[in-house]
């Protein structure tokens, strides 16, 4: 069996324990072009594709938006919020957040967002379901809307249980399967300190190894070779963008392949080559000499879940530990590797 379908086994297993009895109602939405656009994108943004990350695989934006579905429904079992969470990524361009460092947003990664609207109006399929489904566009269009399925940080919602749960298997592994079911079993939908809804621990252990896993991956999610592989992508495009080799808009119809072979064809080839390549990253306390260097902050997750209502961080002293070492993490490093010059040429 090739790594690819062995990778595709895996991920169907774990859909398996974020819901048992799948909902053959999403099949017909999942099937759309639209939303099959995204099994082409990697939710790595792109870091899948260079040896400094020798153990990520590759992870599709379709497998998360589905895992996130199935995340809703397991909990609330409401069409419309399940929805709302298959689509929340329907506008997620190759490369994904590496888009959001070509726009200059690498603090809030969000600038895409807007576009999910538009995406989900121009599918004919999409939307001839949902008049099937009595379901109208502004009661999908938009998962803020729903506090199981998002909400603002440190809360714990669909989204960010998802992405946390599949990373640590997939991405970053410190978790078996076995762990992320032992830990989603644990999870209810519990009331906050503010009398919001929110997804939330019954057990203090699991919580906290929940909040020492997602402050590991935090500190990788921002990590200098992170930062600069982000940020090298986001270049590379808005280089290619300049020399009228690609368009923004083909960012949100070609697959991260097809981009991949535009960039190898491109004076920038042997750069990009250089750093999928690479094993190790270099950084410098002070300014490197000719050659491309990133130098700038990156978005900080964190996740201080509840524990039977009331934040992990006032109950347990080791979880708020956890959460400070990833909040203080030193990102001022300039960061780069040798081979590739300032002009990426």
């Amino acid at each position: 069996m090739s790594r690819r379908a062995q990778d595709k086994v895996e991920t169907k297993e774990y859909f398996k324990v974020l819901e048992p009895d799948f909902p053959e109602w999403l099949n017909d939405y999942i099937a759309t072009p639209a939303m099959q656009k995204q099994a082409k994108i990697s939710v790595s943004c792109g870091i899948v594709y260079s040896d400094l990350f020798p153990t990520v695989r590759f992870y599709s934006s379709l497998d998360h938006s589905i895992a996130v579905a199935l995340i809703i429904w397991h909990f609330t079992h409401d069409k419309k919020q399940t929805l709302a969470g298959l689509f929340h990524d329907i506008a997620t361009p190759a490369f994904k957040h590496c888009v959001d460092f070509l726009n200059g947003d690498y603090y809030k990664q969000e600038s895409t967002e807007a576009l999910t609207t538009k995406t989900i109006a121009k599918s004919k399929e999409i939307m001839r379901l949902l008049k099937r489904d009595g379901i109208s566009l502004d009661e999908v269009n938009d998962y803020h809307k729903y506090p199981i399925a998002d909400n603002d940080t440190p809360k714990l919602s669909a989204d960010r249980l998802e992405y946390s749960l599949s990373n640590s298997l997939f991405m970053y592994p410190q978790n078996t399967l076995n762990q992320v079911r032992d830990a989603y079993n644990d999870i209810a939908i519990q009331t906050n300190p503010v009398g919001e809804t929110e997804l939330g621990f019954r057990t203090m252990d699991h919580a906290c190894d929940f909040v020492k896993v997602t402050s590991n991956m935090s500190m990788s999610y921002r990590a200098d070779r992170t930062r600069y592989s982000m940020q090298f992508i986001a270049d590379v495009l808005k280089c290619l963008n300049r020399d009228n080799m690609i368009t923004i808009d083909d960012l949100y119809r070609l697959s991260e392949e097809d981009v991949i072979e535009i960039v190898k064809k491109s004076k920038y080839g042997r750069a990009f080559e250089t750093w999928t390549n690479a094993k190790e990253i270099k950084t410098s306390l002070a300014e490197p000499r000719d050659v491309y260097y990133v130098h700038h902050g990156a978005k900080i997750r964190y996740i201080d879940p509840l524990v039977s209502g009331e934040r992990v961080s006032k109950l347990s002293s080791l979880a708020n530990d956890y959460i400070k070492q990833n909040l203080a993490q030193d990102i001022n490093n300039y960061v780069y590797l040798d081979g590739i010059a300032s002009n990426l040429a």
